[in-house]
Protein backbone atom coordinates (compact mmCIF):
# COMPACT_ATOMS: atom_id res chain seq x y z
CA UNK A 1 0.00 0.00 0.00
CA UNK A 2 2.52 2.39 0.47
CA UNK A 3 3.43 2.59 -3.13
CA UNK A 4 -0.18 4.45 -3.14
CA UNK A 5 1.22 6.76 -0.98
CA UNK A 6 4.24 7.61 -2.56
CA UNK A 7 2.85 8.40 -6.33
CA UNK A 8 4.13 12.05 -6.80
CA UNK A 9 0.60 12.75 -8.83
CA UNK A 10 -1.14 12.46 -5.89
CA UNK A 11 1.25 15.47 -3.83
CA UNK A 12 -1.22 17.79 -5.47
CA UNK A 13 -3.63 17.05 -2.72
CA UNK A 14 -1.37 17.70 -0.31
CA UNK A 15 -0.41 21.05 -1.74
CA UNK A 16 -3.74 22.07 -2.45
CA UNK A 17 -4.20 21.49 1.68
CA UNK A 18 -0.84 23.65 1.89
CA UNK A 19 -1.74 26.72 -0.62
CA UNK A 20 -5.27 26.43 -1.47
CA UNK A 21 -4.55 28.07 -4.45
CA UNK A 22 -7.53 30.62 -4.92
CA UNK A 23 -10.00 29.76 -8.35
CA UNK A 24 -9.81 33.81 -10.39
CA UNK A 25 -11.17 32.80 -13.93
CA UNK A 26 -14.73 33.72 -14.24
CA UNK A 27 -16.96 30.79 -15.95
CA UNK A 28 -18.19 31.11 -19.52
CA UNK A 29 -21.41 29.29 -18.16
CA UNK A 30 -24.59 30.99 -16.65
CA UNK A 31 -23.06 32.15 -13.45
CA UNK A 32 -24.16 33.69 -10.11
CA UNK A 33 -22.99 37.40 -9.42
CA UNK A 34 -20.08 37.96 -8.42
CA UNK A 35 -19.71 37.88 -4.38
CA UNK A 36 -18.89 41.01 -2.01
CA UNK A 37 -16.03 42.46 -2.57
CA UNK A 38 -14.62 42.36 0.95
CA UNK A 39 -15.25 38.39 0.76
CA UNK A 40 -12.25 36.07 0.58
CA UNK A 41 -13.20 34.72 -2.83
CA UNK A 42 -14.42 37.91 -4.48
CA UNK A 43 -12.95 36.37 -8.01
CA UNK A 44 -14.62 33.20 -7.61
CA UNK A 45 -18.09 32.92 -10.14
CA UNK A 46 -20.40 29.78 -9.43
CA UNK A 47 -21.85 28.48 -12.79
CA UNK A 48 -25.55 28.02 -12.62
CA UNK A 49 -27.52 24.79 -14.08
CA UNK A 50 -31.17 24.36 -14.65
CA UNK A 51 -32.65 21.28 -13.42
CA UNK A 52 -36.14 20.56 -15.09
CA UNK A 53 -38.43 21.94 -17.51
CA UNK A 54 -41.05 24.34 -17.46
CA UNK A 55 -42.72 25.55 -14.51
CA UNK A 56 -40.94 23.39 -12.27
CA UNK A 57 -37.71 24.33 -13.98
CA UNK A 58 -35.05 25.14 -10.79
CA UNK A 59 -32.20 27.28 -11.31
CA UNK A 60 -29.20 26.25 -8.97
CA UNK A 61 -25.63 26.34 -8.36
CA UNK A 62 -23.76 23.70 -10.41
CA UNK A 63 -22.53 22.08 -7.48
CA UNK A 64 -24.52 21.43 -4.32
CA UNK A 65 -23.55 20.93 -0.59
CA UNK A 66 -24.92 17.51 1.16
CA UNK A 67 -25.07 18.43 4.96
CA UNK A 68 -25.99 15.06 6.07
CA UNK A 69 -21.62 14.50 7.24
CA UNK A 70 -22.17 17.47 9.31
CA UNK A 71 -23.39 15.67 12.21
CA UNK A 72 -24.57 12.47 10.89
CA UNK A 73 -23.01 9.00 9.20
CA UNK A 74 -19.37 10.46 9.03
CA UNK A 75 -17.00 9.62 12.20
CA UNK A 76 -16.22 12.70 12.67
CA UNK A 77 -19.05 15.07 14.55
CA UNK A 78 -18.58 18.73 13.76
CA UNK A 79 -19.74 21.20 16.72
CA UNK A 80 -22.03 23.83 15.92
CA UNK A 81 -19.72 26.22 15.09
CA UNK A 82 -17.69 24.42 12.90
CA UNK A 83 -20.89 23.20 11.06
CA UNK A 84 -21.61 26.91 10.89
CA UNK A 85 -18.33 28.47 9.51
CA UNK A 86 -18.41 25.12 6.39
CA UNK A 87 -21.78 25.83 5.49
CA UNK A 88 -20.81 29.54 5.53
CA UNK A 89 -17.50 29.12 3.11
CA UNK A 90 -20.43 27.18 0.76
CA UNK A 91 -22.44 29.62 0.62
CA UNK A 92 -19.38 32.10 0.17
CA UNK A 93 -18.34 30.14 -3.29
CA UNK A 94 -22.01 30.71 -4.44
CA UNK A 95 -23.44 27.29 -3.57
CA UNK A 96 -27.25 27.56 -3.58
CA UNK A 97 -28.43 24.52 -3.13
CA UNK A 98 -28.14 22.24 0.43
CA UNK A 99 -29.52 18.61 0.95
CA UNK A 100 -30.66 17.33 4.19
CA UNK A 101 -33.44 14.68 4.71
CA UNK A 102 -35.78 13.78 7.50
CA UNK A 103 -34.22 10.18 8.57
CA UNK A 104 -30.13 12.13 8.36
CA UNK A 105 -30.58 11.61 12.48
CA UNK A 106 -33.01 11.35 12.76
CA UNK A 107 -34.20 14.80 12.20
CA UNK A 108 -31.15 16.24 14.01
CA UNK A 109 -29.58 17.18 10.81
CA UNK A 110 -32.40 19.09 9.67
CA UNK A 111 -32.59 20.93 13.12
CA UNK A 112 -28.81 21.51 12.35
CA UNK A 113 -29.04 23.04 8.85
CA UNK A 114 -32.68 24.66 9.31
CA UNK A 115 -31.11 26.52 12.46
CA UNK A 116 -27.61 27.56 10.70
CA UNK A 117 -29.07 28.74 7.20
CA UNK A 118 -32.46 30.31 8.85
CA UNK A 119 -30.48 34.00 8.07
CA UNK A 120 -29.92 32.79 4.29
CA UNK A 121 -32.70 30.96 3.77
CA UNK A 122 -34.10 33.55 1.52
CA UNK A 123 -31.50 33.09 -0.70
CA UNK A 124 -30.75 29.61 -0.71
CA UNK A 125 -32.53 26.28 -1.67
CA UNK A 126 -32.43 23.59 1.02
CA UNK A 127 -33.80 20.26 -0.24
CA UNK A 128 -35.09 17.68 1.95
CA UNK A 129 -36.18 14.33 1.79
CA UNK A 130 -39.24 11.61 2.66
CA UNK A 131 -39.53 8.00 2.55
CA UNK A 132 -39.14 6.59 5.98
CA UNK A 133 -41.33 5.64 9.38
CA UNK A 134 -41.08 6.96 12.70
CA UNK A 135 -38.55 3.90 12.79
CA UNK A 136 -36.01 4.96 10.99
CA UNK A 137 -35.39 1.52 9.36
CA UNK A 138 -38.89 0.95 8.16
CA UNK A 139 -39.51 2.46 4.30
CA UNK A 140 -43.19 4.53 4.46
CA UNK A 141 -44.36 6.45 1.54
CA UNK A 142 -47.75 6.72 2.67
CA UNK A 143 -49.32 9.74 1.75
CA UNK A 144 -50.32 10.05 5.90
CA UNK A 145 -46.89 9.42 6.48
CA UNK A 146 -46.06 11.93 3.74
CA UNK A 147 -47.48 14.74 4.73
CA UNK A 148 -46.63 14.57 8.77
CA UNK A 149 -42.79 14.68 7.49
CA UNK A 150 -43.26 17.66 5.41
CA UNK A 151 -45.10 19.50 8.02
CA UNK A 152 -42.00 18.72 10.30
CA UNK A 153 -39.66 19.75 7.72
CA UNK A 154 -40.87 22.73 7.11
CA UNK A 155 -40.87 23.50 11.11
CA UNK A 156 -37.16 21.96 11.70
CA UNK A 157 -35.74 23.74 8.67
CA UNK A 158 -38.01 27.38 9.28
CA UNK A 159 -39.07 27.15 5.73
CA UNK A 160 -42.98 28.49 4.35
CA UNK A 161 -42.20 25.98 1.56
CA UNK A 162 -39.92 23.19 0.45
CA UNK A 163 -38.29 24.20 -2.77
CA UNK A 164 -37.47 20.54 -3.74
CA UNK A 165 -38.90 17.28 -2.01
CA UNK A 166 -37.62 14.18 -2.58
CA UNK A 167 -38.86 10.33 -2.24
CA UNK A 168 -35.67 9.30 -0.36
CA UNK A 169 -36.46 5.51 -1.46
CA UNK A 170 -38.97 3.56 -2.84
CA UNK A 171 -41.34 1.86 -0.67
CA UNK A 172 -43.07 -1.08 -2.28
CA UNK A 173 -45.69 -1.07 -0.12
CA UNK A 174 -47.03 2.59 -1.48
CA UNK A 175 -47.39 2.47 -5.44
CA UNK A 176 -45.50 5.16 -6.82
CA UNK A 177 -48.50 7.05 -8.29
CA UNK A 178 -49.74 7.39 -5.01
CA UNK A 179 -47.01 9.42 -3.98
CA UNK A 180 -46.66 11.56 -6.30
CA UNK A 181 -50.42 12.64 -6.03
CA UNK A 182 -49.55 13.09 -2.71
CA UNK A 183 -46.78 15.25 -3.51
CA UNK A 184 -48.65 17.22 -6.52
CA UNK A 185 -51.44 18.23 -3.89
CA UNK A 186 -49.01 19.45 -1.25
CA UNK A 187 -47.80 21.89 -4.47
CA UNK A 188 -51.05 23.00 -5.15
CA UNK A 189 -51.57 23.71 -1.31
CA UNK A 190 -48.32 25.81 -1.64
CA UNK A 191 -46.06 23.76 1.47
CA UNK A 192 -43.98 22.39 -1.54
CA UNK A 193 -42.41 23.89 -4.76
CA UNK A 194 -40.91 20.69 -6.96
CA UNK A 195 -41.26 16.91 -6.92
CA UNK A 196 -37.92 14.89 -7.06
CA UNK A 197 -36.91 11.34 -6.40
CA UNK A 198 -33.83 8.88 -5.82
CA UNK A 199 -32.37 5.98 -6.87
CA UNK A 200 -35.90 5.13 -8.61
CA UNK A 201 -35.93 2.70 -11.90
CA UNK A 202 -36.40 4.55 -15.33
CA UNK A 203 -39.93 2.70 -15.08
CA UNK A 204 -40.68 4.30 -11.55
CA UNK A 205 -39.28 7.63 -12.95
CA UNK A 206 -41.69 7.67 -15.90
CA UNK A 207 -44.67 6.67 -13.71
CA UNK A 208 -44.26 9.12 -11.91
CA UNK A 209 -43.47 11.82 -13.64
CA UNK A 210 -46.71 11.31 -15.72
CA UNK A 211 -48.26 12.01 -12.65
CA UNK A 212 -46.38 14.73 -11.03
CA UNK A 213 -43.29 16.32 -13.55
CA UNK A 214 -40.40 15.56 -11.57
CA UNK A 215 -37.57 18.42 -11.35
CA UNK A 216 -34.52 15.81 -10.85
CA UNK A 217 -33.51 12.74 -9.71
CA UNK A 218 -31.21 12.29 -7.20
CA UNK A 219 -28.61 8.90 -7.24
CA UNK A 220 -25.87 8.17 -6.32
CA UNK A 221 -23.32 8.25 -9.65
CA UNK A 222 -19.56 8.41 -9.62
CA UNK A 223 -16.04 7.11 -11.26
CA UNK A 224 -16.67 3.90 -9.61
CA UNK A 225 -20.28 3.60 -10.24
CA UNK A 226 -21.40 4.59 -13.65
CA UNK A 227 -24.46 2.63 -13.64
CA UNK A 228 -27.02 5.88 -14.15
CA UNK A 229 -25.45 6.38 -17.60
CA UNK A 230 -26.96 3.70 -19.18
CA UNK A 231 -30.24 3.21 -16.26
CA UNK A 232 -32.19 6.41 -16.27
CA UNK A 233 -29.71 9.35 -18.43
CA UNK A 234 -31.76 8.24 -21.50
CA UNK A 235 -35.12 8.46 -20.00
CA UNK A 236 -33.73 11.55 -17.91
CA UNK A 237 -32.85 13.04 -21.35
CA UNK A 238 -36.03 12.40 -23.12
CA UNK A 239 -38.39 14.01 -20.21
CA UNK A 240 -35.94 16.62 -19.46
CA UNK A 241 -35.45 15.79 -15.92
CA UNK A 242 -32.66 17.01 -14.26
CA UNK A 243 -29.97 15.05 -11.67
CA UNK A 244 -28.10 15.39 -8.83
CA UNK A 245 -25.44 13.05 -8.46
CA UNK A 246 -24.74 12.26 -4.74
CA UNK A 247 -21.42 11.08 -3.72
CA UNK A 248 -19.45 11.86 -6.59
CA UNK A 249 -15.90 11.56 -4.82
CA UNK A 250 -17.58 7.77 -3.59
CA UNK A 251 -18.12 9.29 -0.14
CA UNK A 252 -14.65 10.48 -0.02
CA UNK A 253 -12.93 7.33 -1.64
CA UNK A 254 -11.68 9.25 -4.93
CA UNK A 255 -10.49 11.69 -2.74
CA UNK A 256 -7.02 9.66 -2.51
CA UNK A 257 -6.71 10.24 0.99
CA UNK A 258 -8.75 7.12 2.20
CA UNK A 259 -6.77 3.44 2.12
CA UNK A 260 -7.06 -0.09 3.62
CA UNK A 261 -5.93 1.66 7.08
CA UNK A 262 -8.32 4.66 7.65
CA UNK A 263 -10.61 3.57 10.52
CA UNK A 264 -14.54 4.33 10.25
CA UNK A 265 -16.69 4.92 13.53
CA UNK A 266 -19.42 2.08 13.55
CA UNK A 267 -21.46 3.97 15.21
CA UNK A 268 -21.49 7.13 13.07
CA UNK A 269 -20.68 6.07 9.91
CA UNK A 270 -22.03 3.59 7.49
CA UNK A 271 -18.93 3.24 5.34
CA UNK A 272 -17.85 0.63 8.25
CA UNK A 273 -20.79 -1.51 6.90
CA UNK A 274 -20.07 -0.85 2.96
CA UNK A 275 -18.10 -3.55 1.20
CA UNK A 276 -16.55 -1.44 -1.25
CA UNK A 277 -15.16 -0.08 2.35
CA UNK A 278 -13.42 -2.94 3.47
CA UNK A 279 -9.70 -2.88 3.45
CA UNK A 280 -9.36 -5.89 1.23
CA UNK A 281 -11.52 -3.32 -1.54
CA UNK A 282 -10.05 -0.27 -0.66
CA UNK A 283 -6.67 -1.63 -1.29
CA UNK A 284 -8.11 -3.23 -4.44
CA UNK A 285 -9.44 -0.10 -5.93
CA UNK A 286 -6.69 1.96 -5.35
CA UNK A 287 -5.42 1.40 -9.35
CA UNK A 288 -8.64 4.15 -9.94
CA UNK A 289 -7.25 6.47 -7.62
CA UNK A 290 -3.65 6.27 -9.42
CA UNK A 291 -5.30 6.65 -12.60
CA UNK A 292 -7.23 10.05 -11.82
CA UNK A 293 -3.99 11.23 -10.52
CA UNK A 294 -2.27 10.63 -13.66
CA UNK A 295 -5.38 11.86 -15.57
CA UNK A 296 -5.08 15.00 -13.73
CA UNK A 297 -1.44 16.21 -14.84
CA UNK A 298 -1.29 19.51 -15.82
CA UNK A 299 -5.02 20.43 -15.67
CA UNK A 300 -5.28 22.55 -13.07
CA UNK A 301 -3.57 25.94 -13.94
CA UNK A 302 -4.75 27.54 -10.03
CA UNK A 303 -2.68 24.80 -8.53
CA UNK A 304 0.91 25.24 -7.10
CA UNK A 305 2.22 21.77 -9.33
CA UNK A 306 -0.63 22.27 -12.26
CA UNK A 307 -2.26 19.18 -11.24
CA UNK A 308 -5.75 18.62 -10.01
CA UNK A 309 -6.26 16.39 -8.04
CA UNK A 310 -8.31 12.91 -7.69
CA UNK A 311 -10.85 14.87 -6.21
CA UNK A 312 -10.82 17.55 -8.77
CA UNK A 313 -10.70 14.67 -11.79
CA UNK A 314 -13.92 13.00 -10.07
CA UNK A 315 -16.02 16.05 -9.99
CA UNK A 316 -14.94 17.77 -13.23
CA UNK A 317 -15.71 14.34 -15.04
CA UNK A 318 -19.48 14.85 -14.08
CA UNK A 319 -19.74 18.31 -14.68
CA UNK A 320 -18.45 17.47 -17.91
CA UNK A 321 -20.46 14.59 -19.03
CA UNK A 322 -24.15 16.22 -18.70
CA UNK A 323 -25.36 19.64 -18.48
CA UNK A 324 -28.30 18.65 -16.48
CA UNK A 325 -26.26 17.13 -13.84
CA UNK A 326 -25.09 18.94 -10.57
CA UNK A 327 -22.85 17.22 -8.15
CA UNK A 328 -24.21 16.91 -4.53
CA UNK A 329 -20.90 16.48 -2.66
CA UNK A 330 -20.48 17.19 1.54
CA UNK A 331 -17.60 17.76 3.40
CA UNK A 332 -16.21 18.96 7.05
CA UNK A 333 -13.35 20.28 5.92
CA UNK A 334 -12.40 23.68 5.12
CA UNK A 335 -9.73 22.93 2.09
CA UNK A 336 -11.50 20.01 1.06
CA UNK A 337 -14.27 22.73 0.14
CA UNK A 338 -12.34 24.77 -1.78
CA UNK A 339 -10.56 21.87 -3.69
CA UNK A 340 -13.96 20.95 -4.71
CA UNK A 341 -14.89 24.58 -5.76
CA UNK A 342 -11.77 24.48 -8.13
CA UNK A 343 -12.83 21.62 -10.08
CA UNK A 344 -15.13 24.18 -11.48
CA UNK A 345 -12.16 25.55 -13.48
CA UNK A 346 -11.00 21.96 -15.36
CA UNK A 347 -12.16 21.13 -18.60
CA UNK A 348 -11.71 18.37 -20.65
CA UNK A 349 -12.35 17.54 -24.05
CA UNK A 350 -14.80 14.89 -25.93
CA UNK A 351 -11.91 12.72 -26.53
CA UNK A 352 -10.02 12.84 -23.20
CA UNK A 353 -13.34 11.97 -21.87
CA UNK A 354 -13.51 8.88 -23.98
CA UNK A 355 -10.30 8.08 -22.70
CA UNK A 356 -10.97 8.15 -19.35
CA UNK A 357 -14.19 6.30 -19.92
CA UNK A 358 -11.93 3.79 -21.65
CA UNK A 359 -9.58 3.43 -18.77
CA UNK A 360 -12.06 3.07 -16.30
CA UNK A 361 -13.82 0.12 -18.33
CA UNK A 362 -11.23 -1.99 -18.29
CA UNK A 363 -10.80 -1.71 -13.96
CA UNK A 364 -12.78 -4.32 -12.41
CA UNK A 365 -14.18 -2.76 -9.31
CA UNK A 366 -14.44 -4.82 -6.05
CA UNK A 367 -16.90 -4.84 -3.50
CA UNK A 368 -20.43 -3.66 -3.89
CA UNK A 369 -21.51 -0.18 -3.43
CA UNK A 370 -24.54 -1.35 -0.62
CA UNK A 371 -24.74 -4.05 2.01
CA UNK A 372 -27.46 -6.26 0.86
CA UNK A 373 -30.30 -4.28 2.73
CA UNK A 374 -29.72 -1.68 1.36
CA UNK A 375 -28.83 -2.45 -2.07
CA UNK A 376 -32.80 -3.99 -2.17
CA UNK A 377 -34.10 -0.52 -1.53
CA UNK A 378 -32.60 1.34 -4.68
CA UNK A 379 -33.38 0.81 -8.30
CA UNK A 380 -36.89 -0.36 -7.60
Amino acid sequence: MKKHLTNPALHSRRDFLKTSAMLSVALSVGSLPLFGADSKNSKIQMPTRILGKGGYAFSVSALAFGCMGLNYHRSKKLSKKESLKILESAIDYGITLFDTAQVYGPNSNEILVGELLKPYNKKLFITTKFGFGKDASVLDSSPKRIREVVEQSLKRLHLEQIPLLYQHRFDPKTPIEEVANCVKDLIKEGKVARFGVCELSAKSIEEAHRICPITAVQSEYHLMWRNPESEIFPTLERLKIGFVAYSPLNRGYLSGKLNKDSKFDKNNDNRATFPRFQPNAMEANYQIINLLAEFGKGKNPHAKDSNATPAQVAISYLLEKKPYIVPLFGTTNAAHLEENIQALGIKWSKQELASLDSKLDKIVIVGDRYPAEQANRVGK
